[in-house]
């Protein structure tokens, strides 16, 4: 996992053509707004968020958010457990995020 500021995970993101966005907040947070062209899984839904995550494709990069960086660090060590190699925290969240949201 690598924990990057939001120009580091925007630019990085950015040029990535194996990127997807990972949003692990809840859906009525995400109701509120989001980072478009994210999928969204519960990291509070425990066994179901594993269960979810472990049918993405682990070829992929996963760069993942939630509110404020703390939940996504988690989520991006349980992910690395699972044995994606390519995760990436956005430190500050959506707290902080200056770019685009739906």
């Amino acid at each position: 996992m690598a924990n990057l500021s939001q120009t580091e995970w925007t630019e990085q993101l950015n040029a990535d053509d194996n990127a997807v966005i990972l949003d692990v907040r809840t859906e009525a947070e995400v109701a509120e707004k989001k980072i478009p062209n994210s999928i969204n899984i519960d990291i509070y839904k425990g066994q179901g968020f594993v269960y979810q995550v472990e049918e993405l494709d682990k070829s992929k990069n996963y760069y993942v958010y939630c509110r404020s960086g703390a939940r996504s660090a988690q989520a991006c060590n349980i992910m690395n457990q699972l044995g994606f190699d390519n995760t990436y925290n956005l430190l500050g969240g959506i707290l902080e995020w200056t770019g685009d949201v739906e």
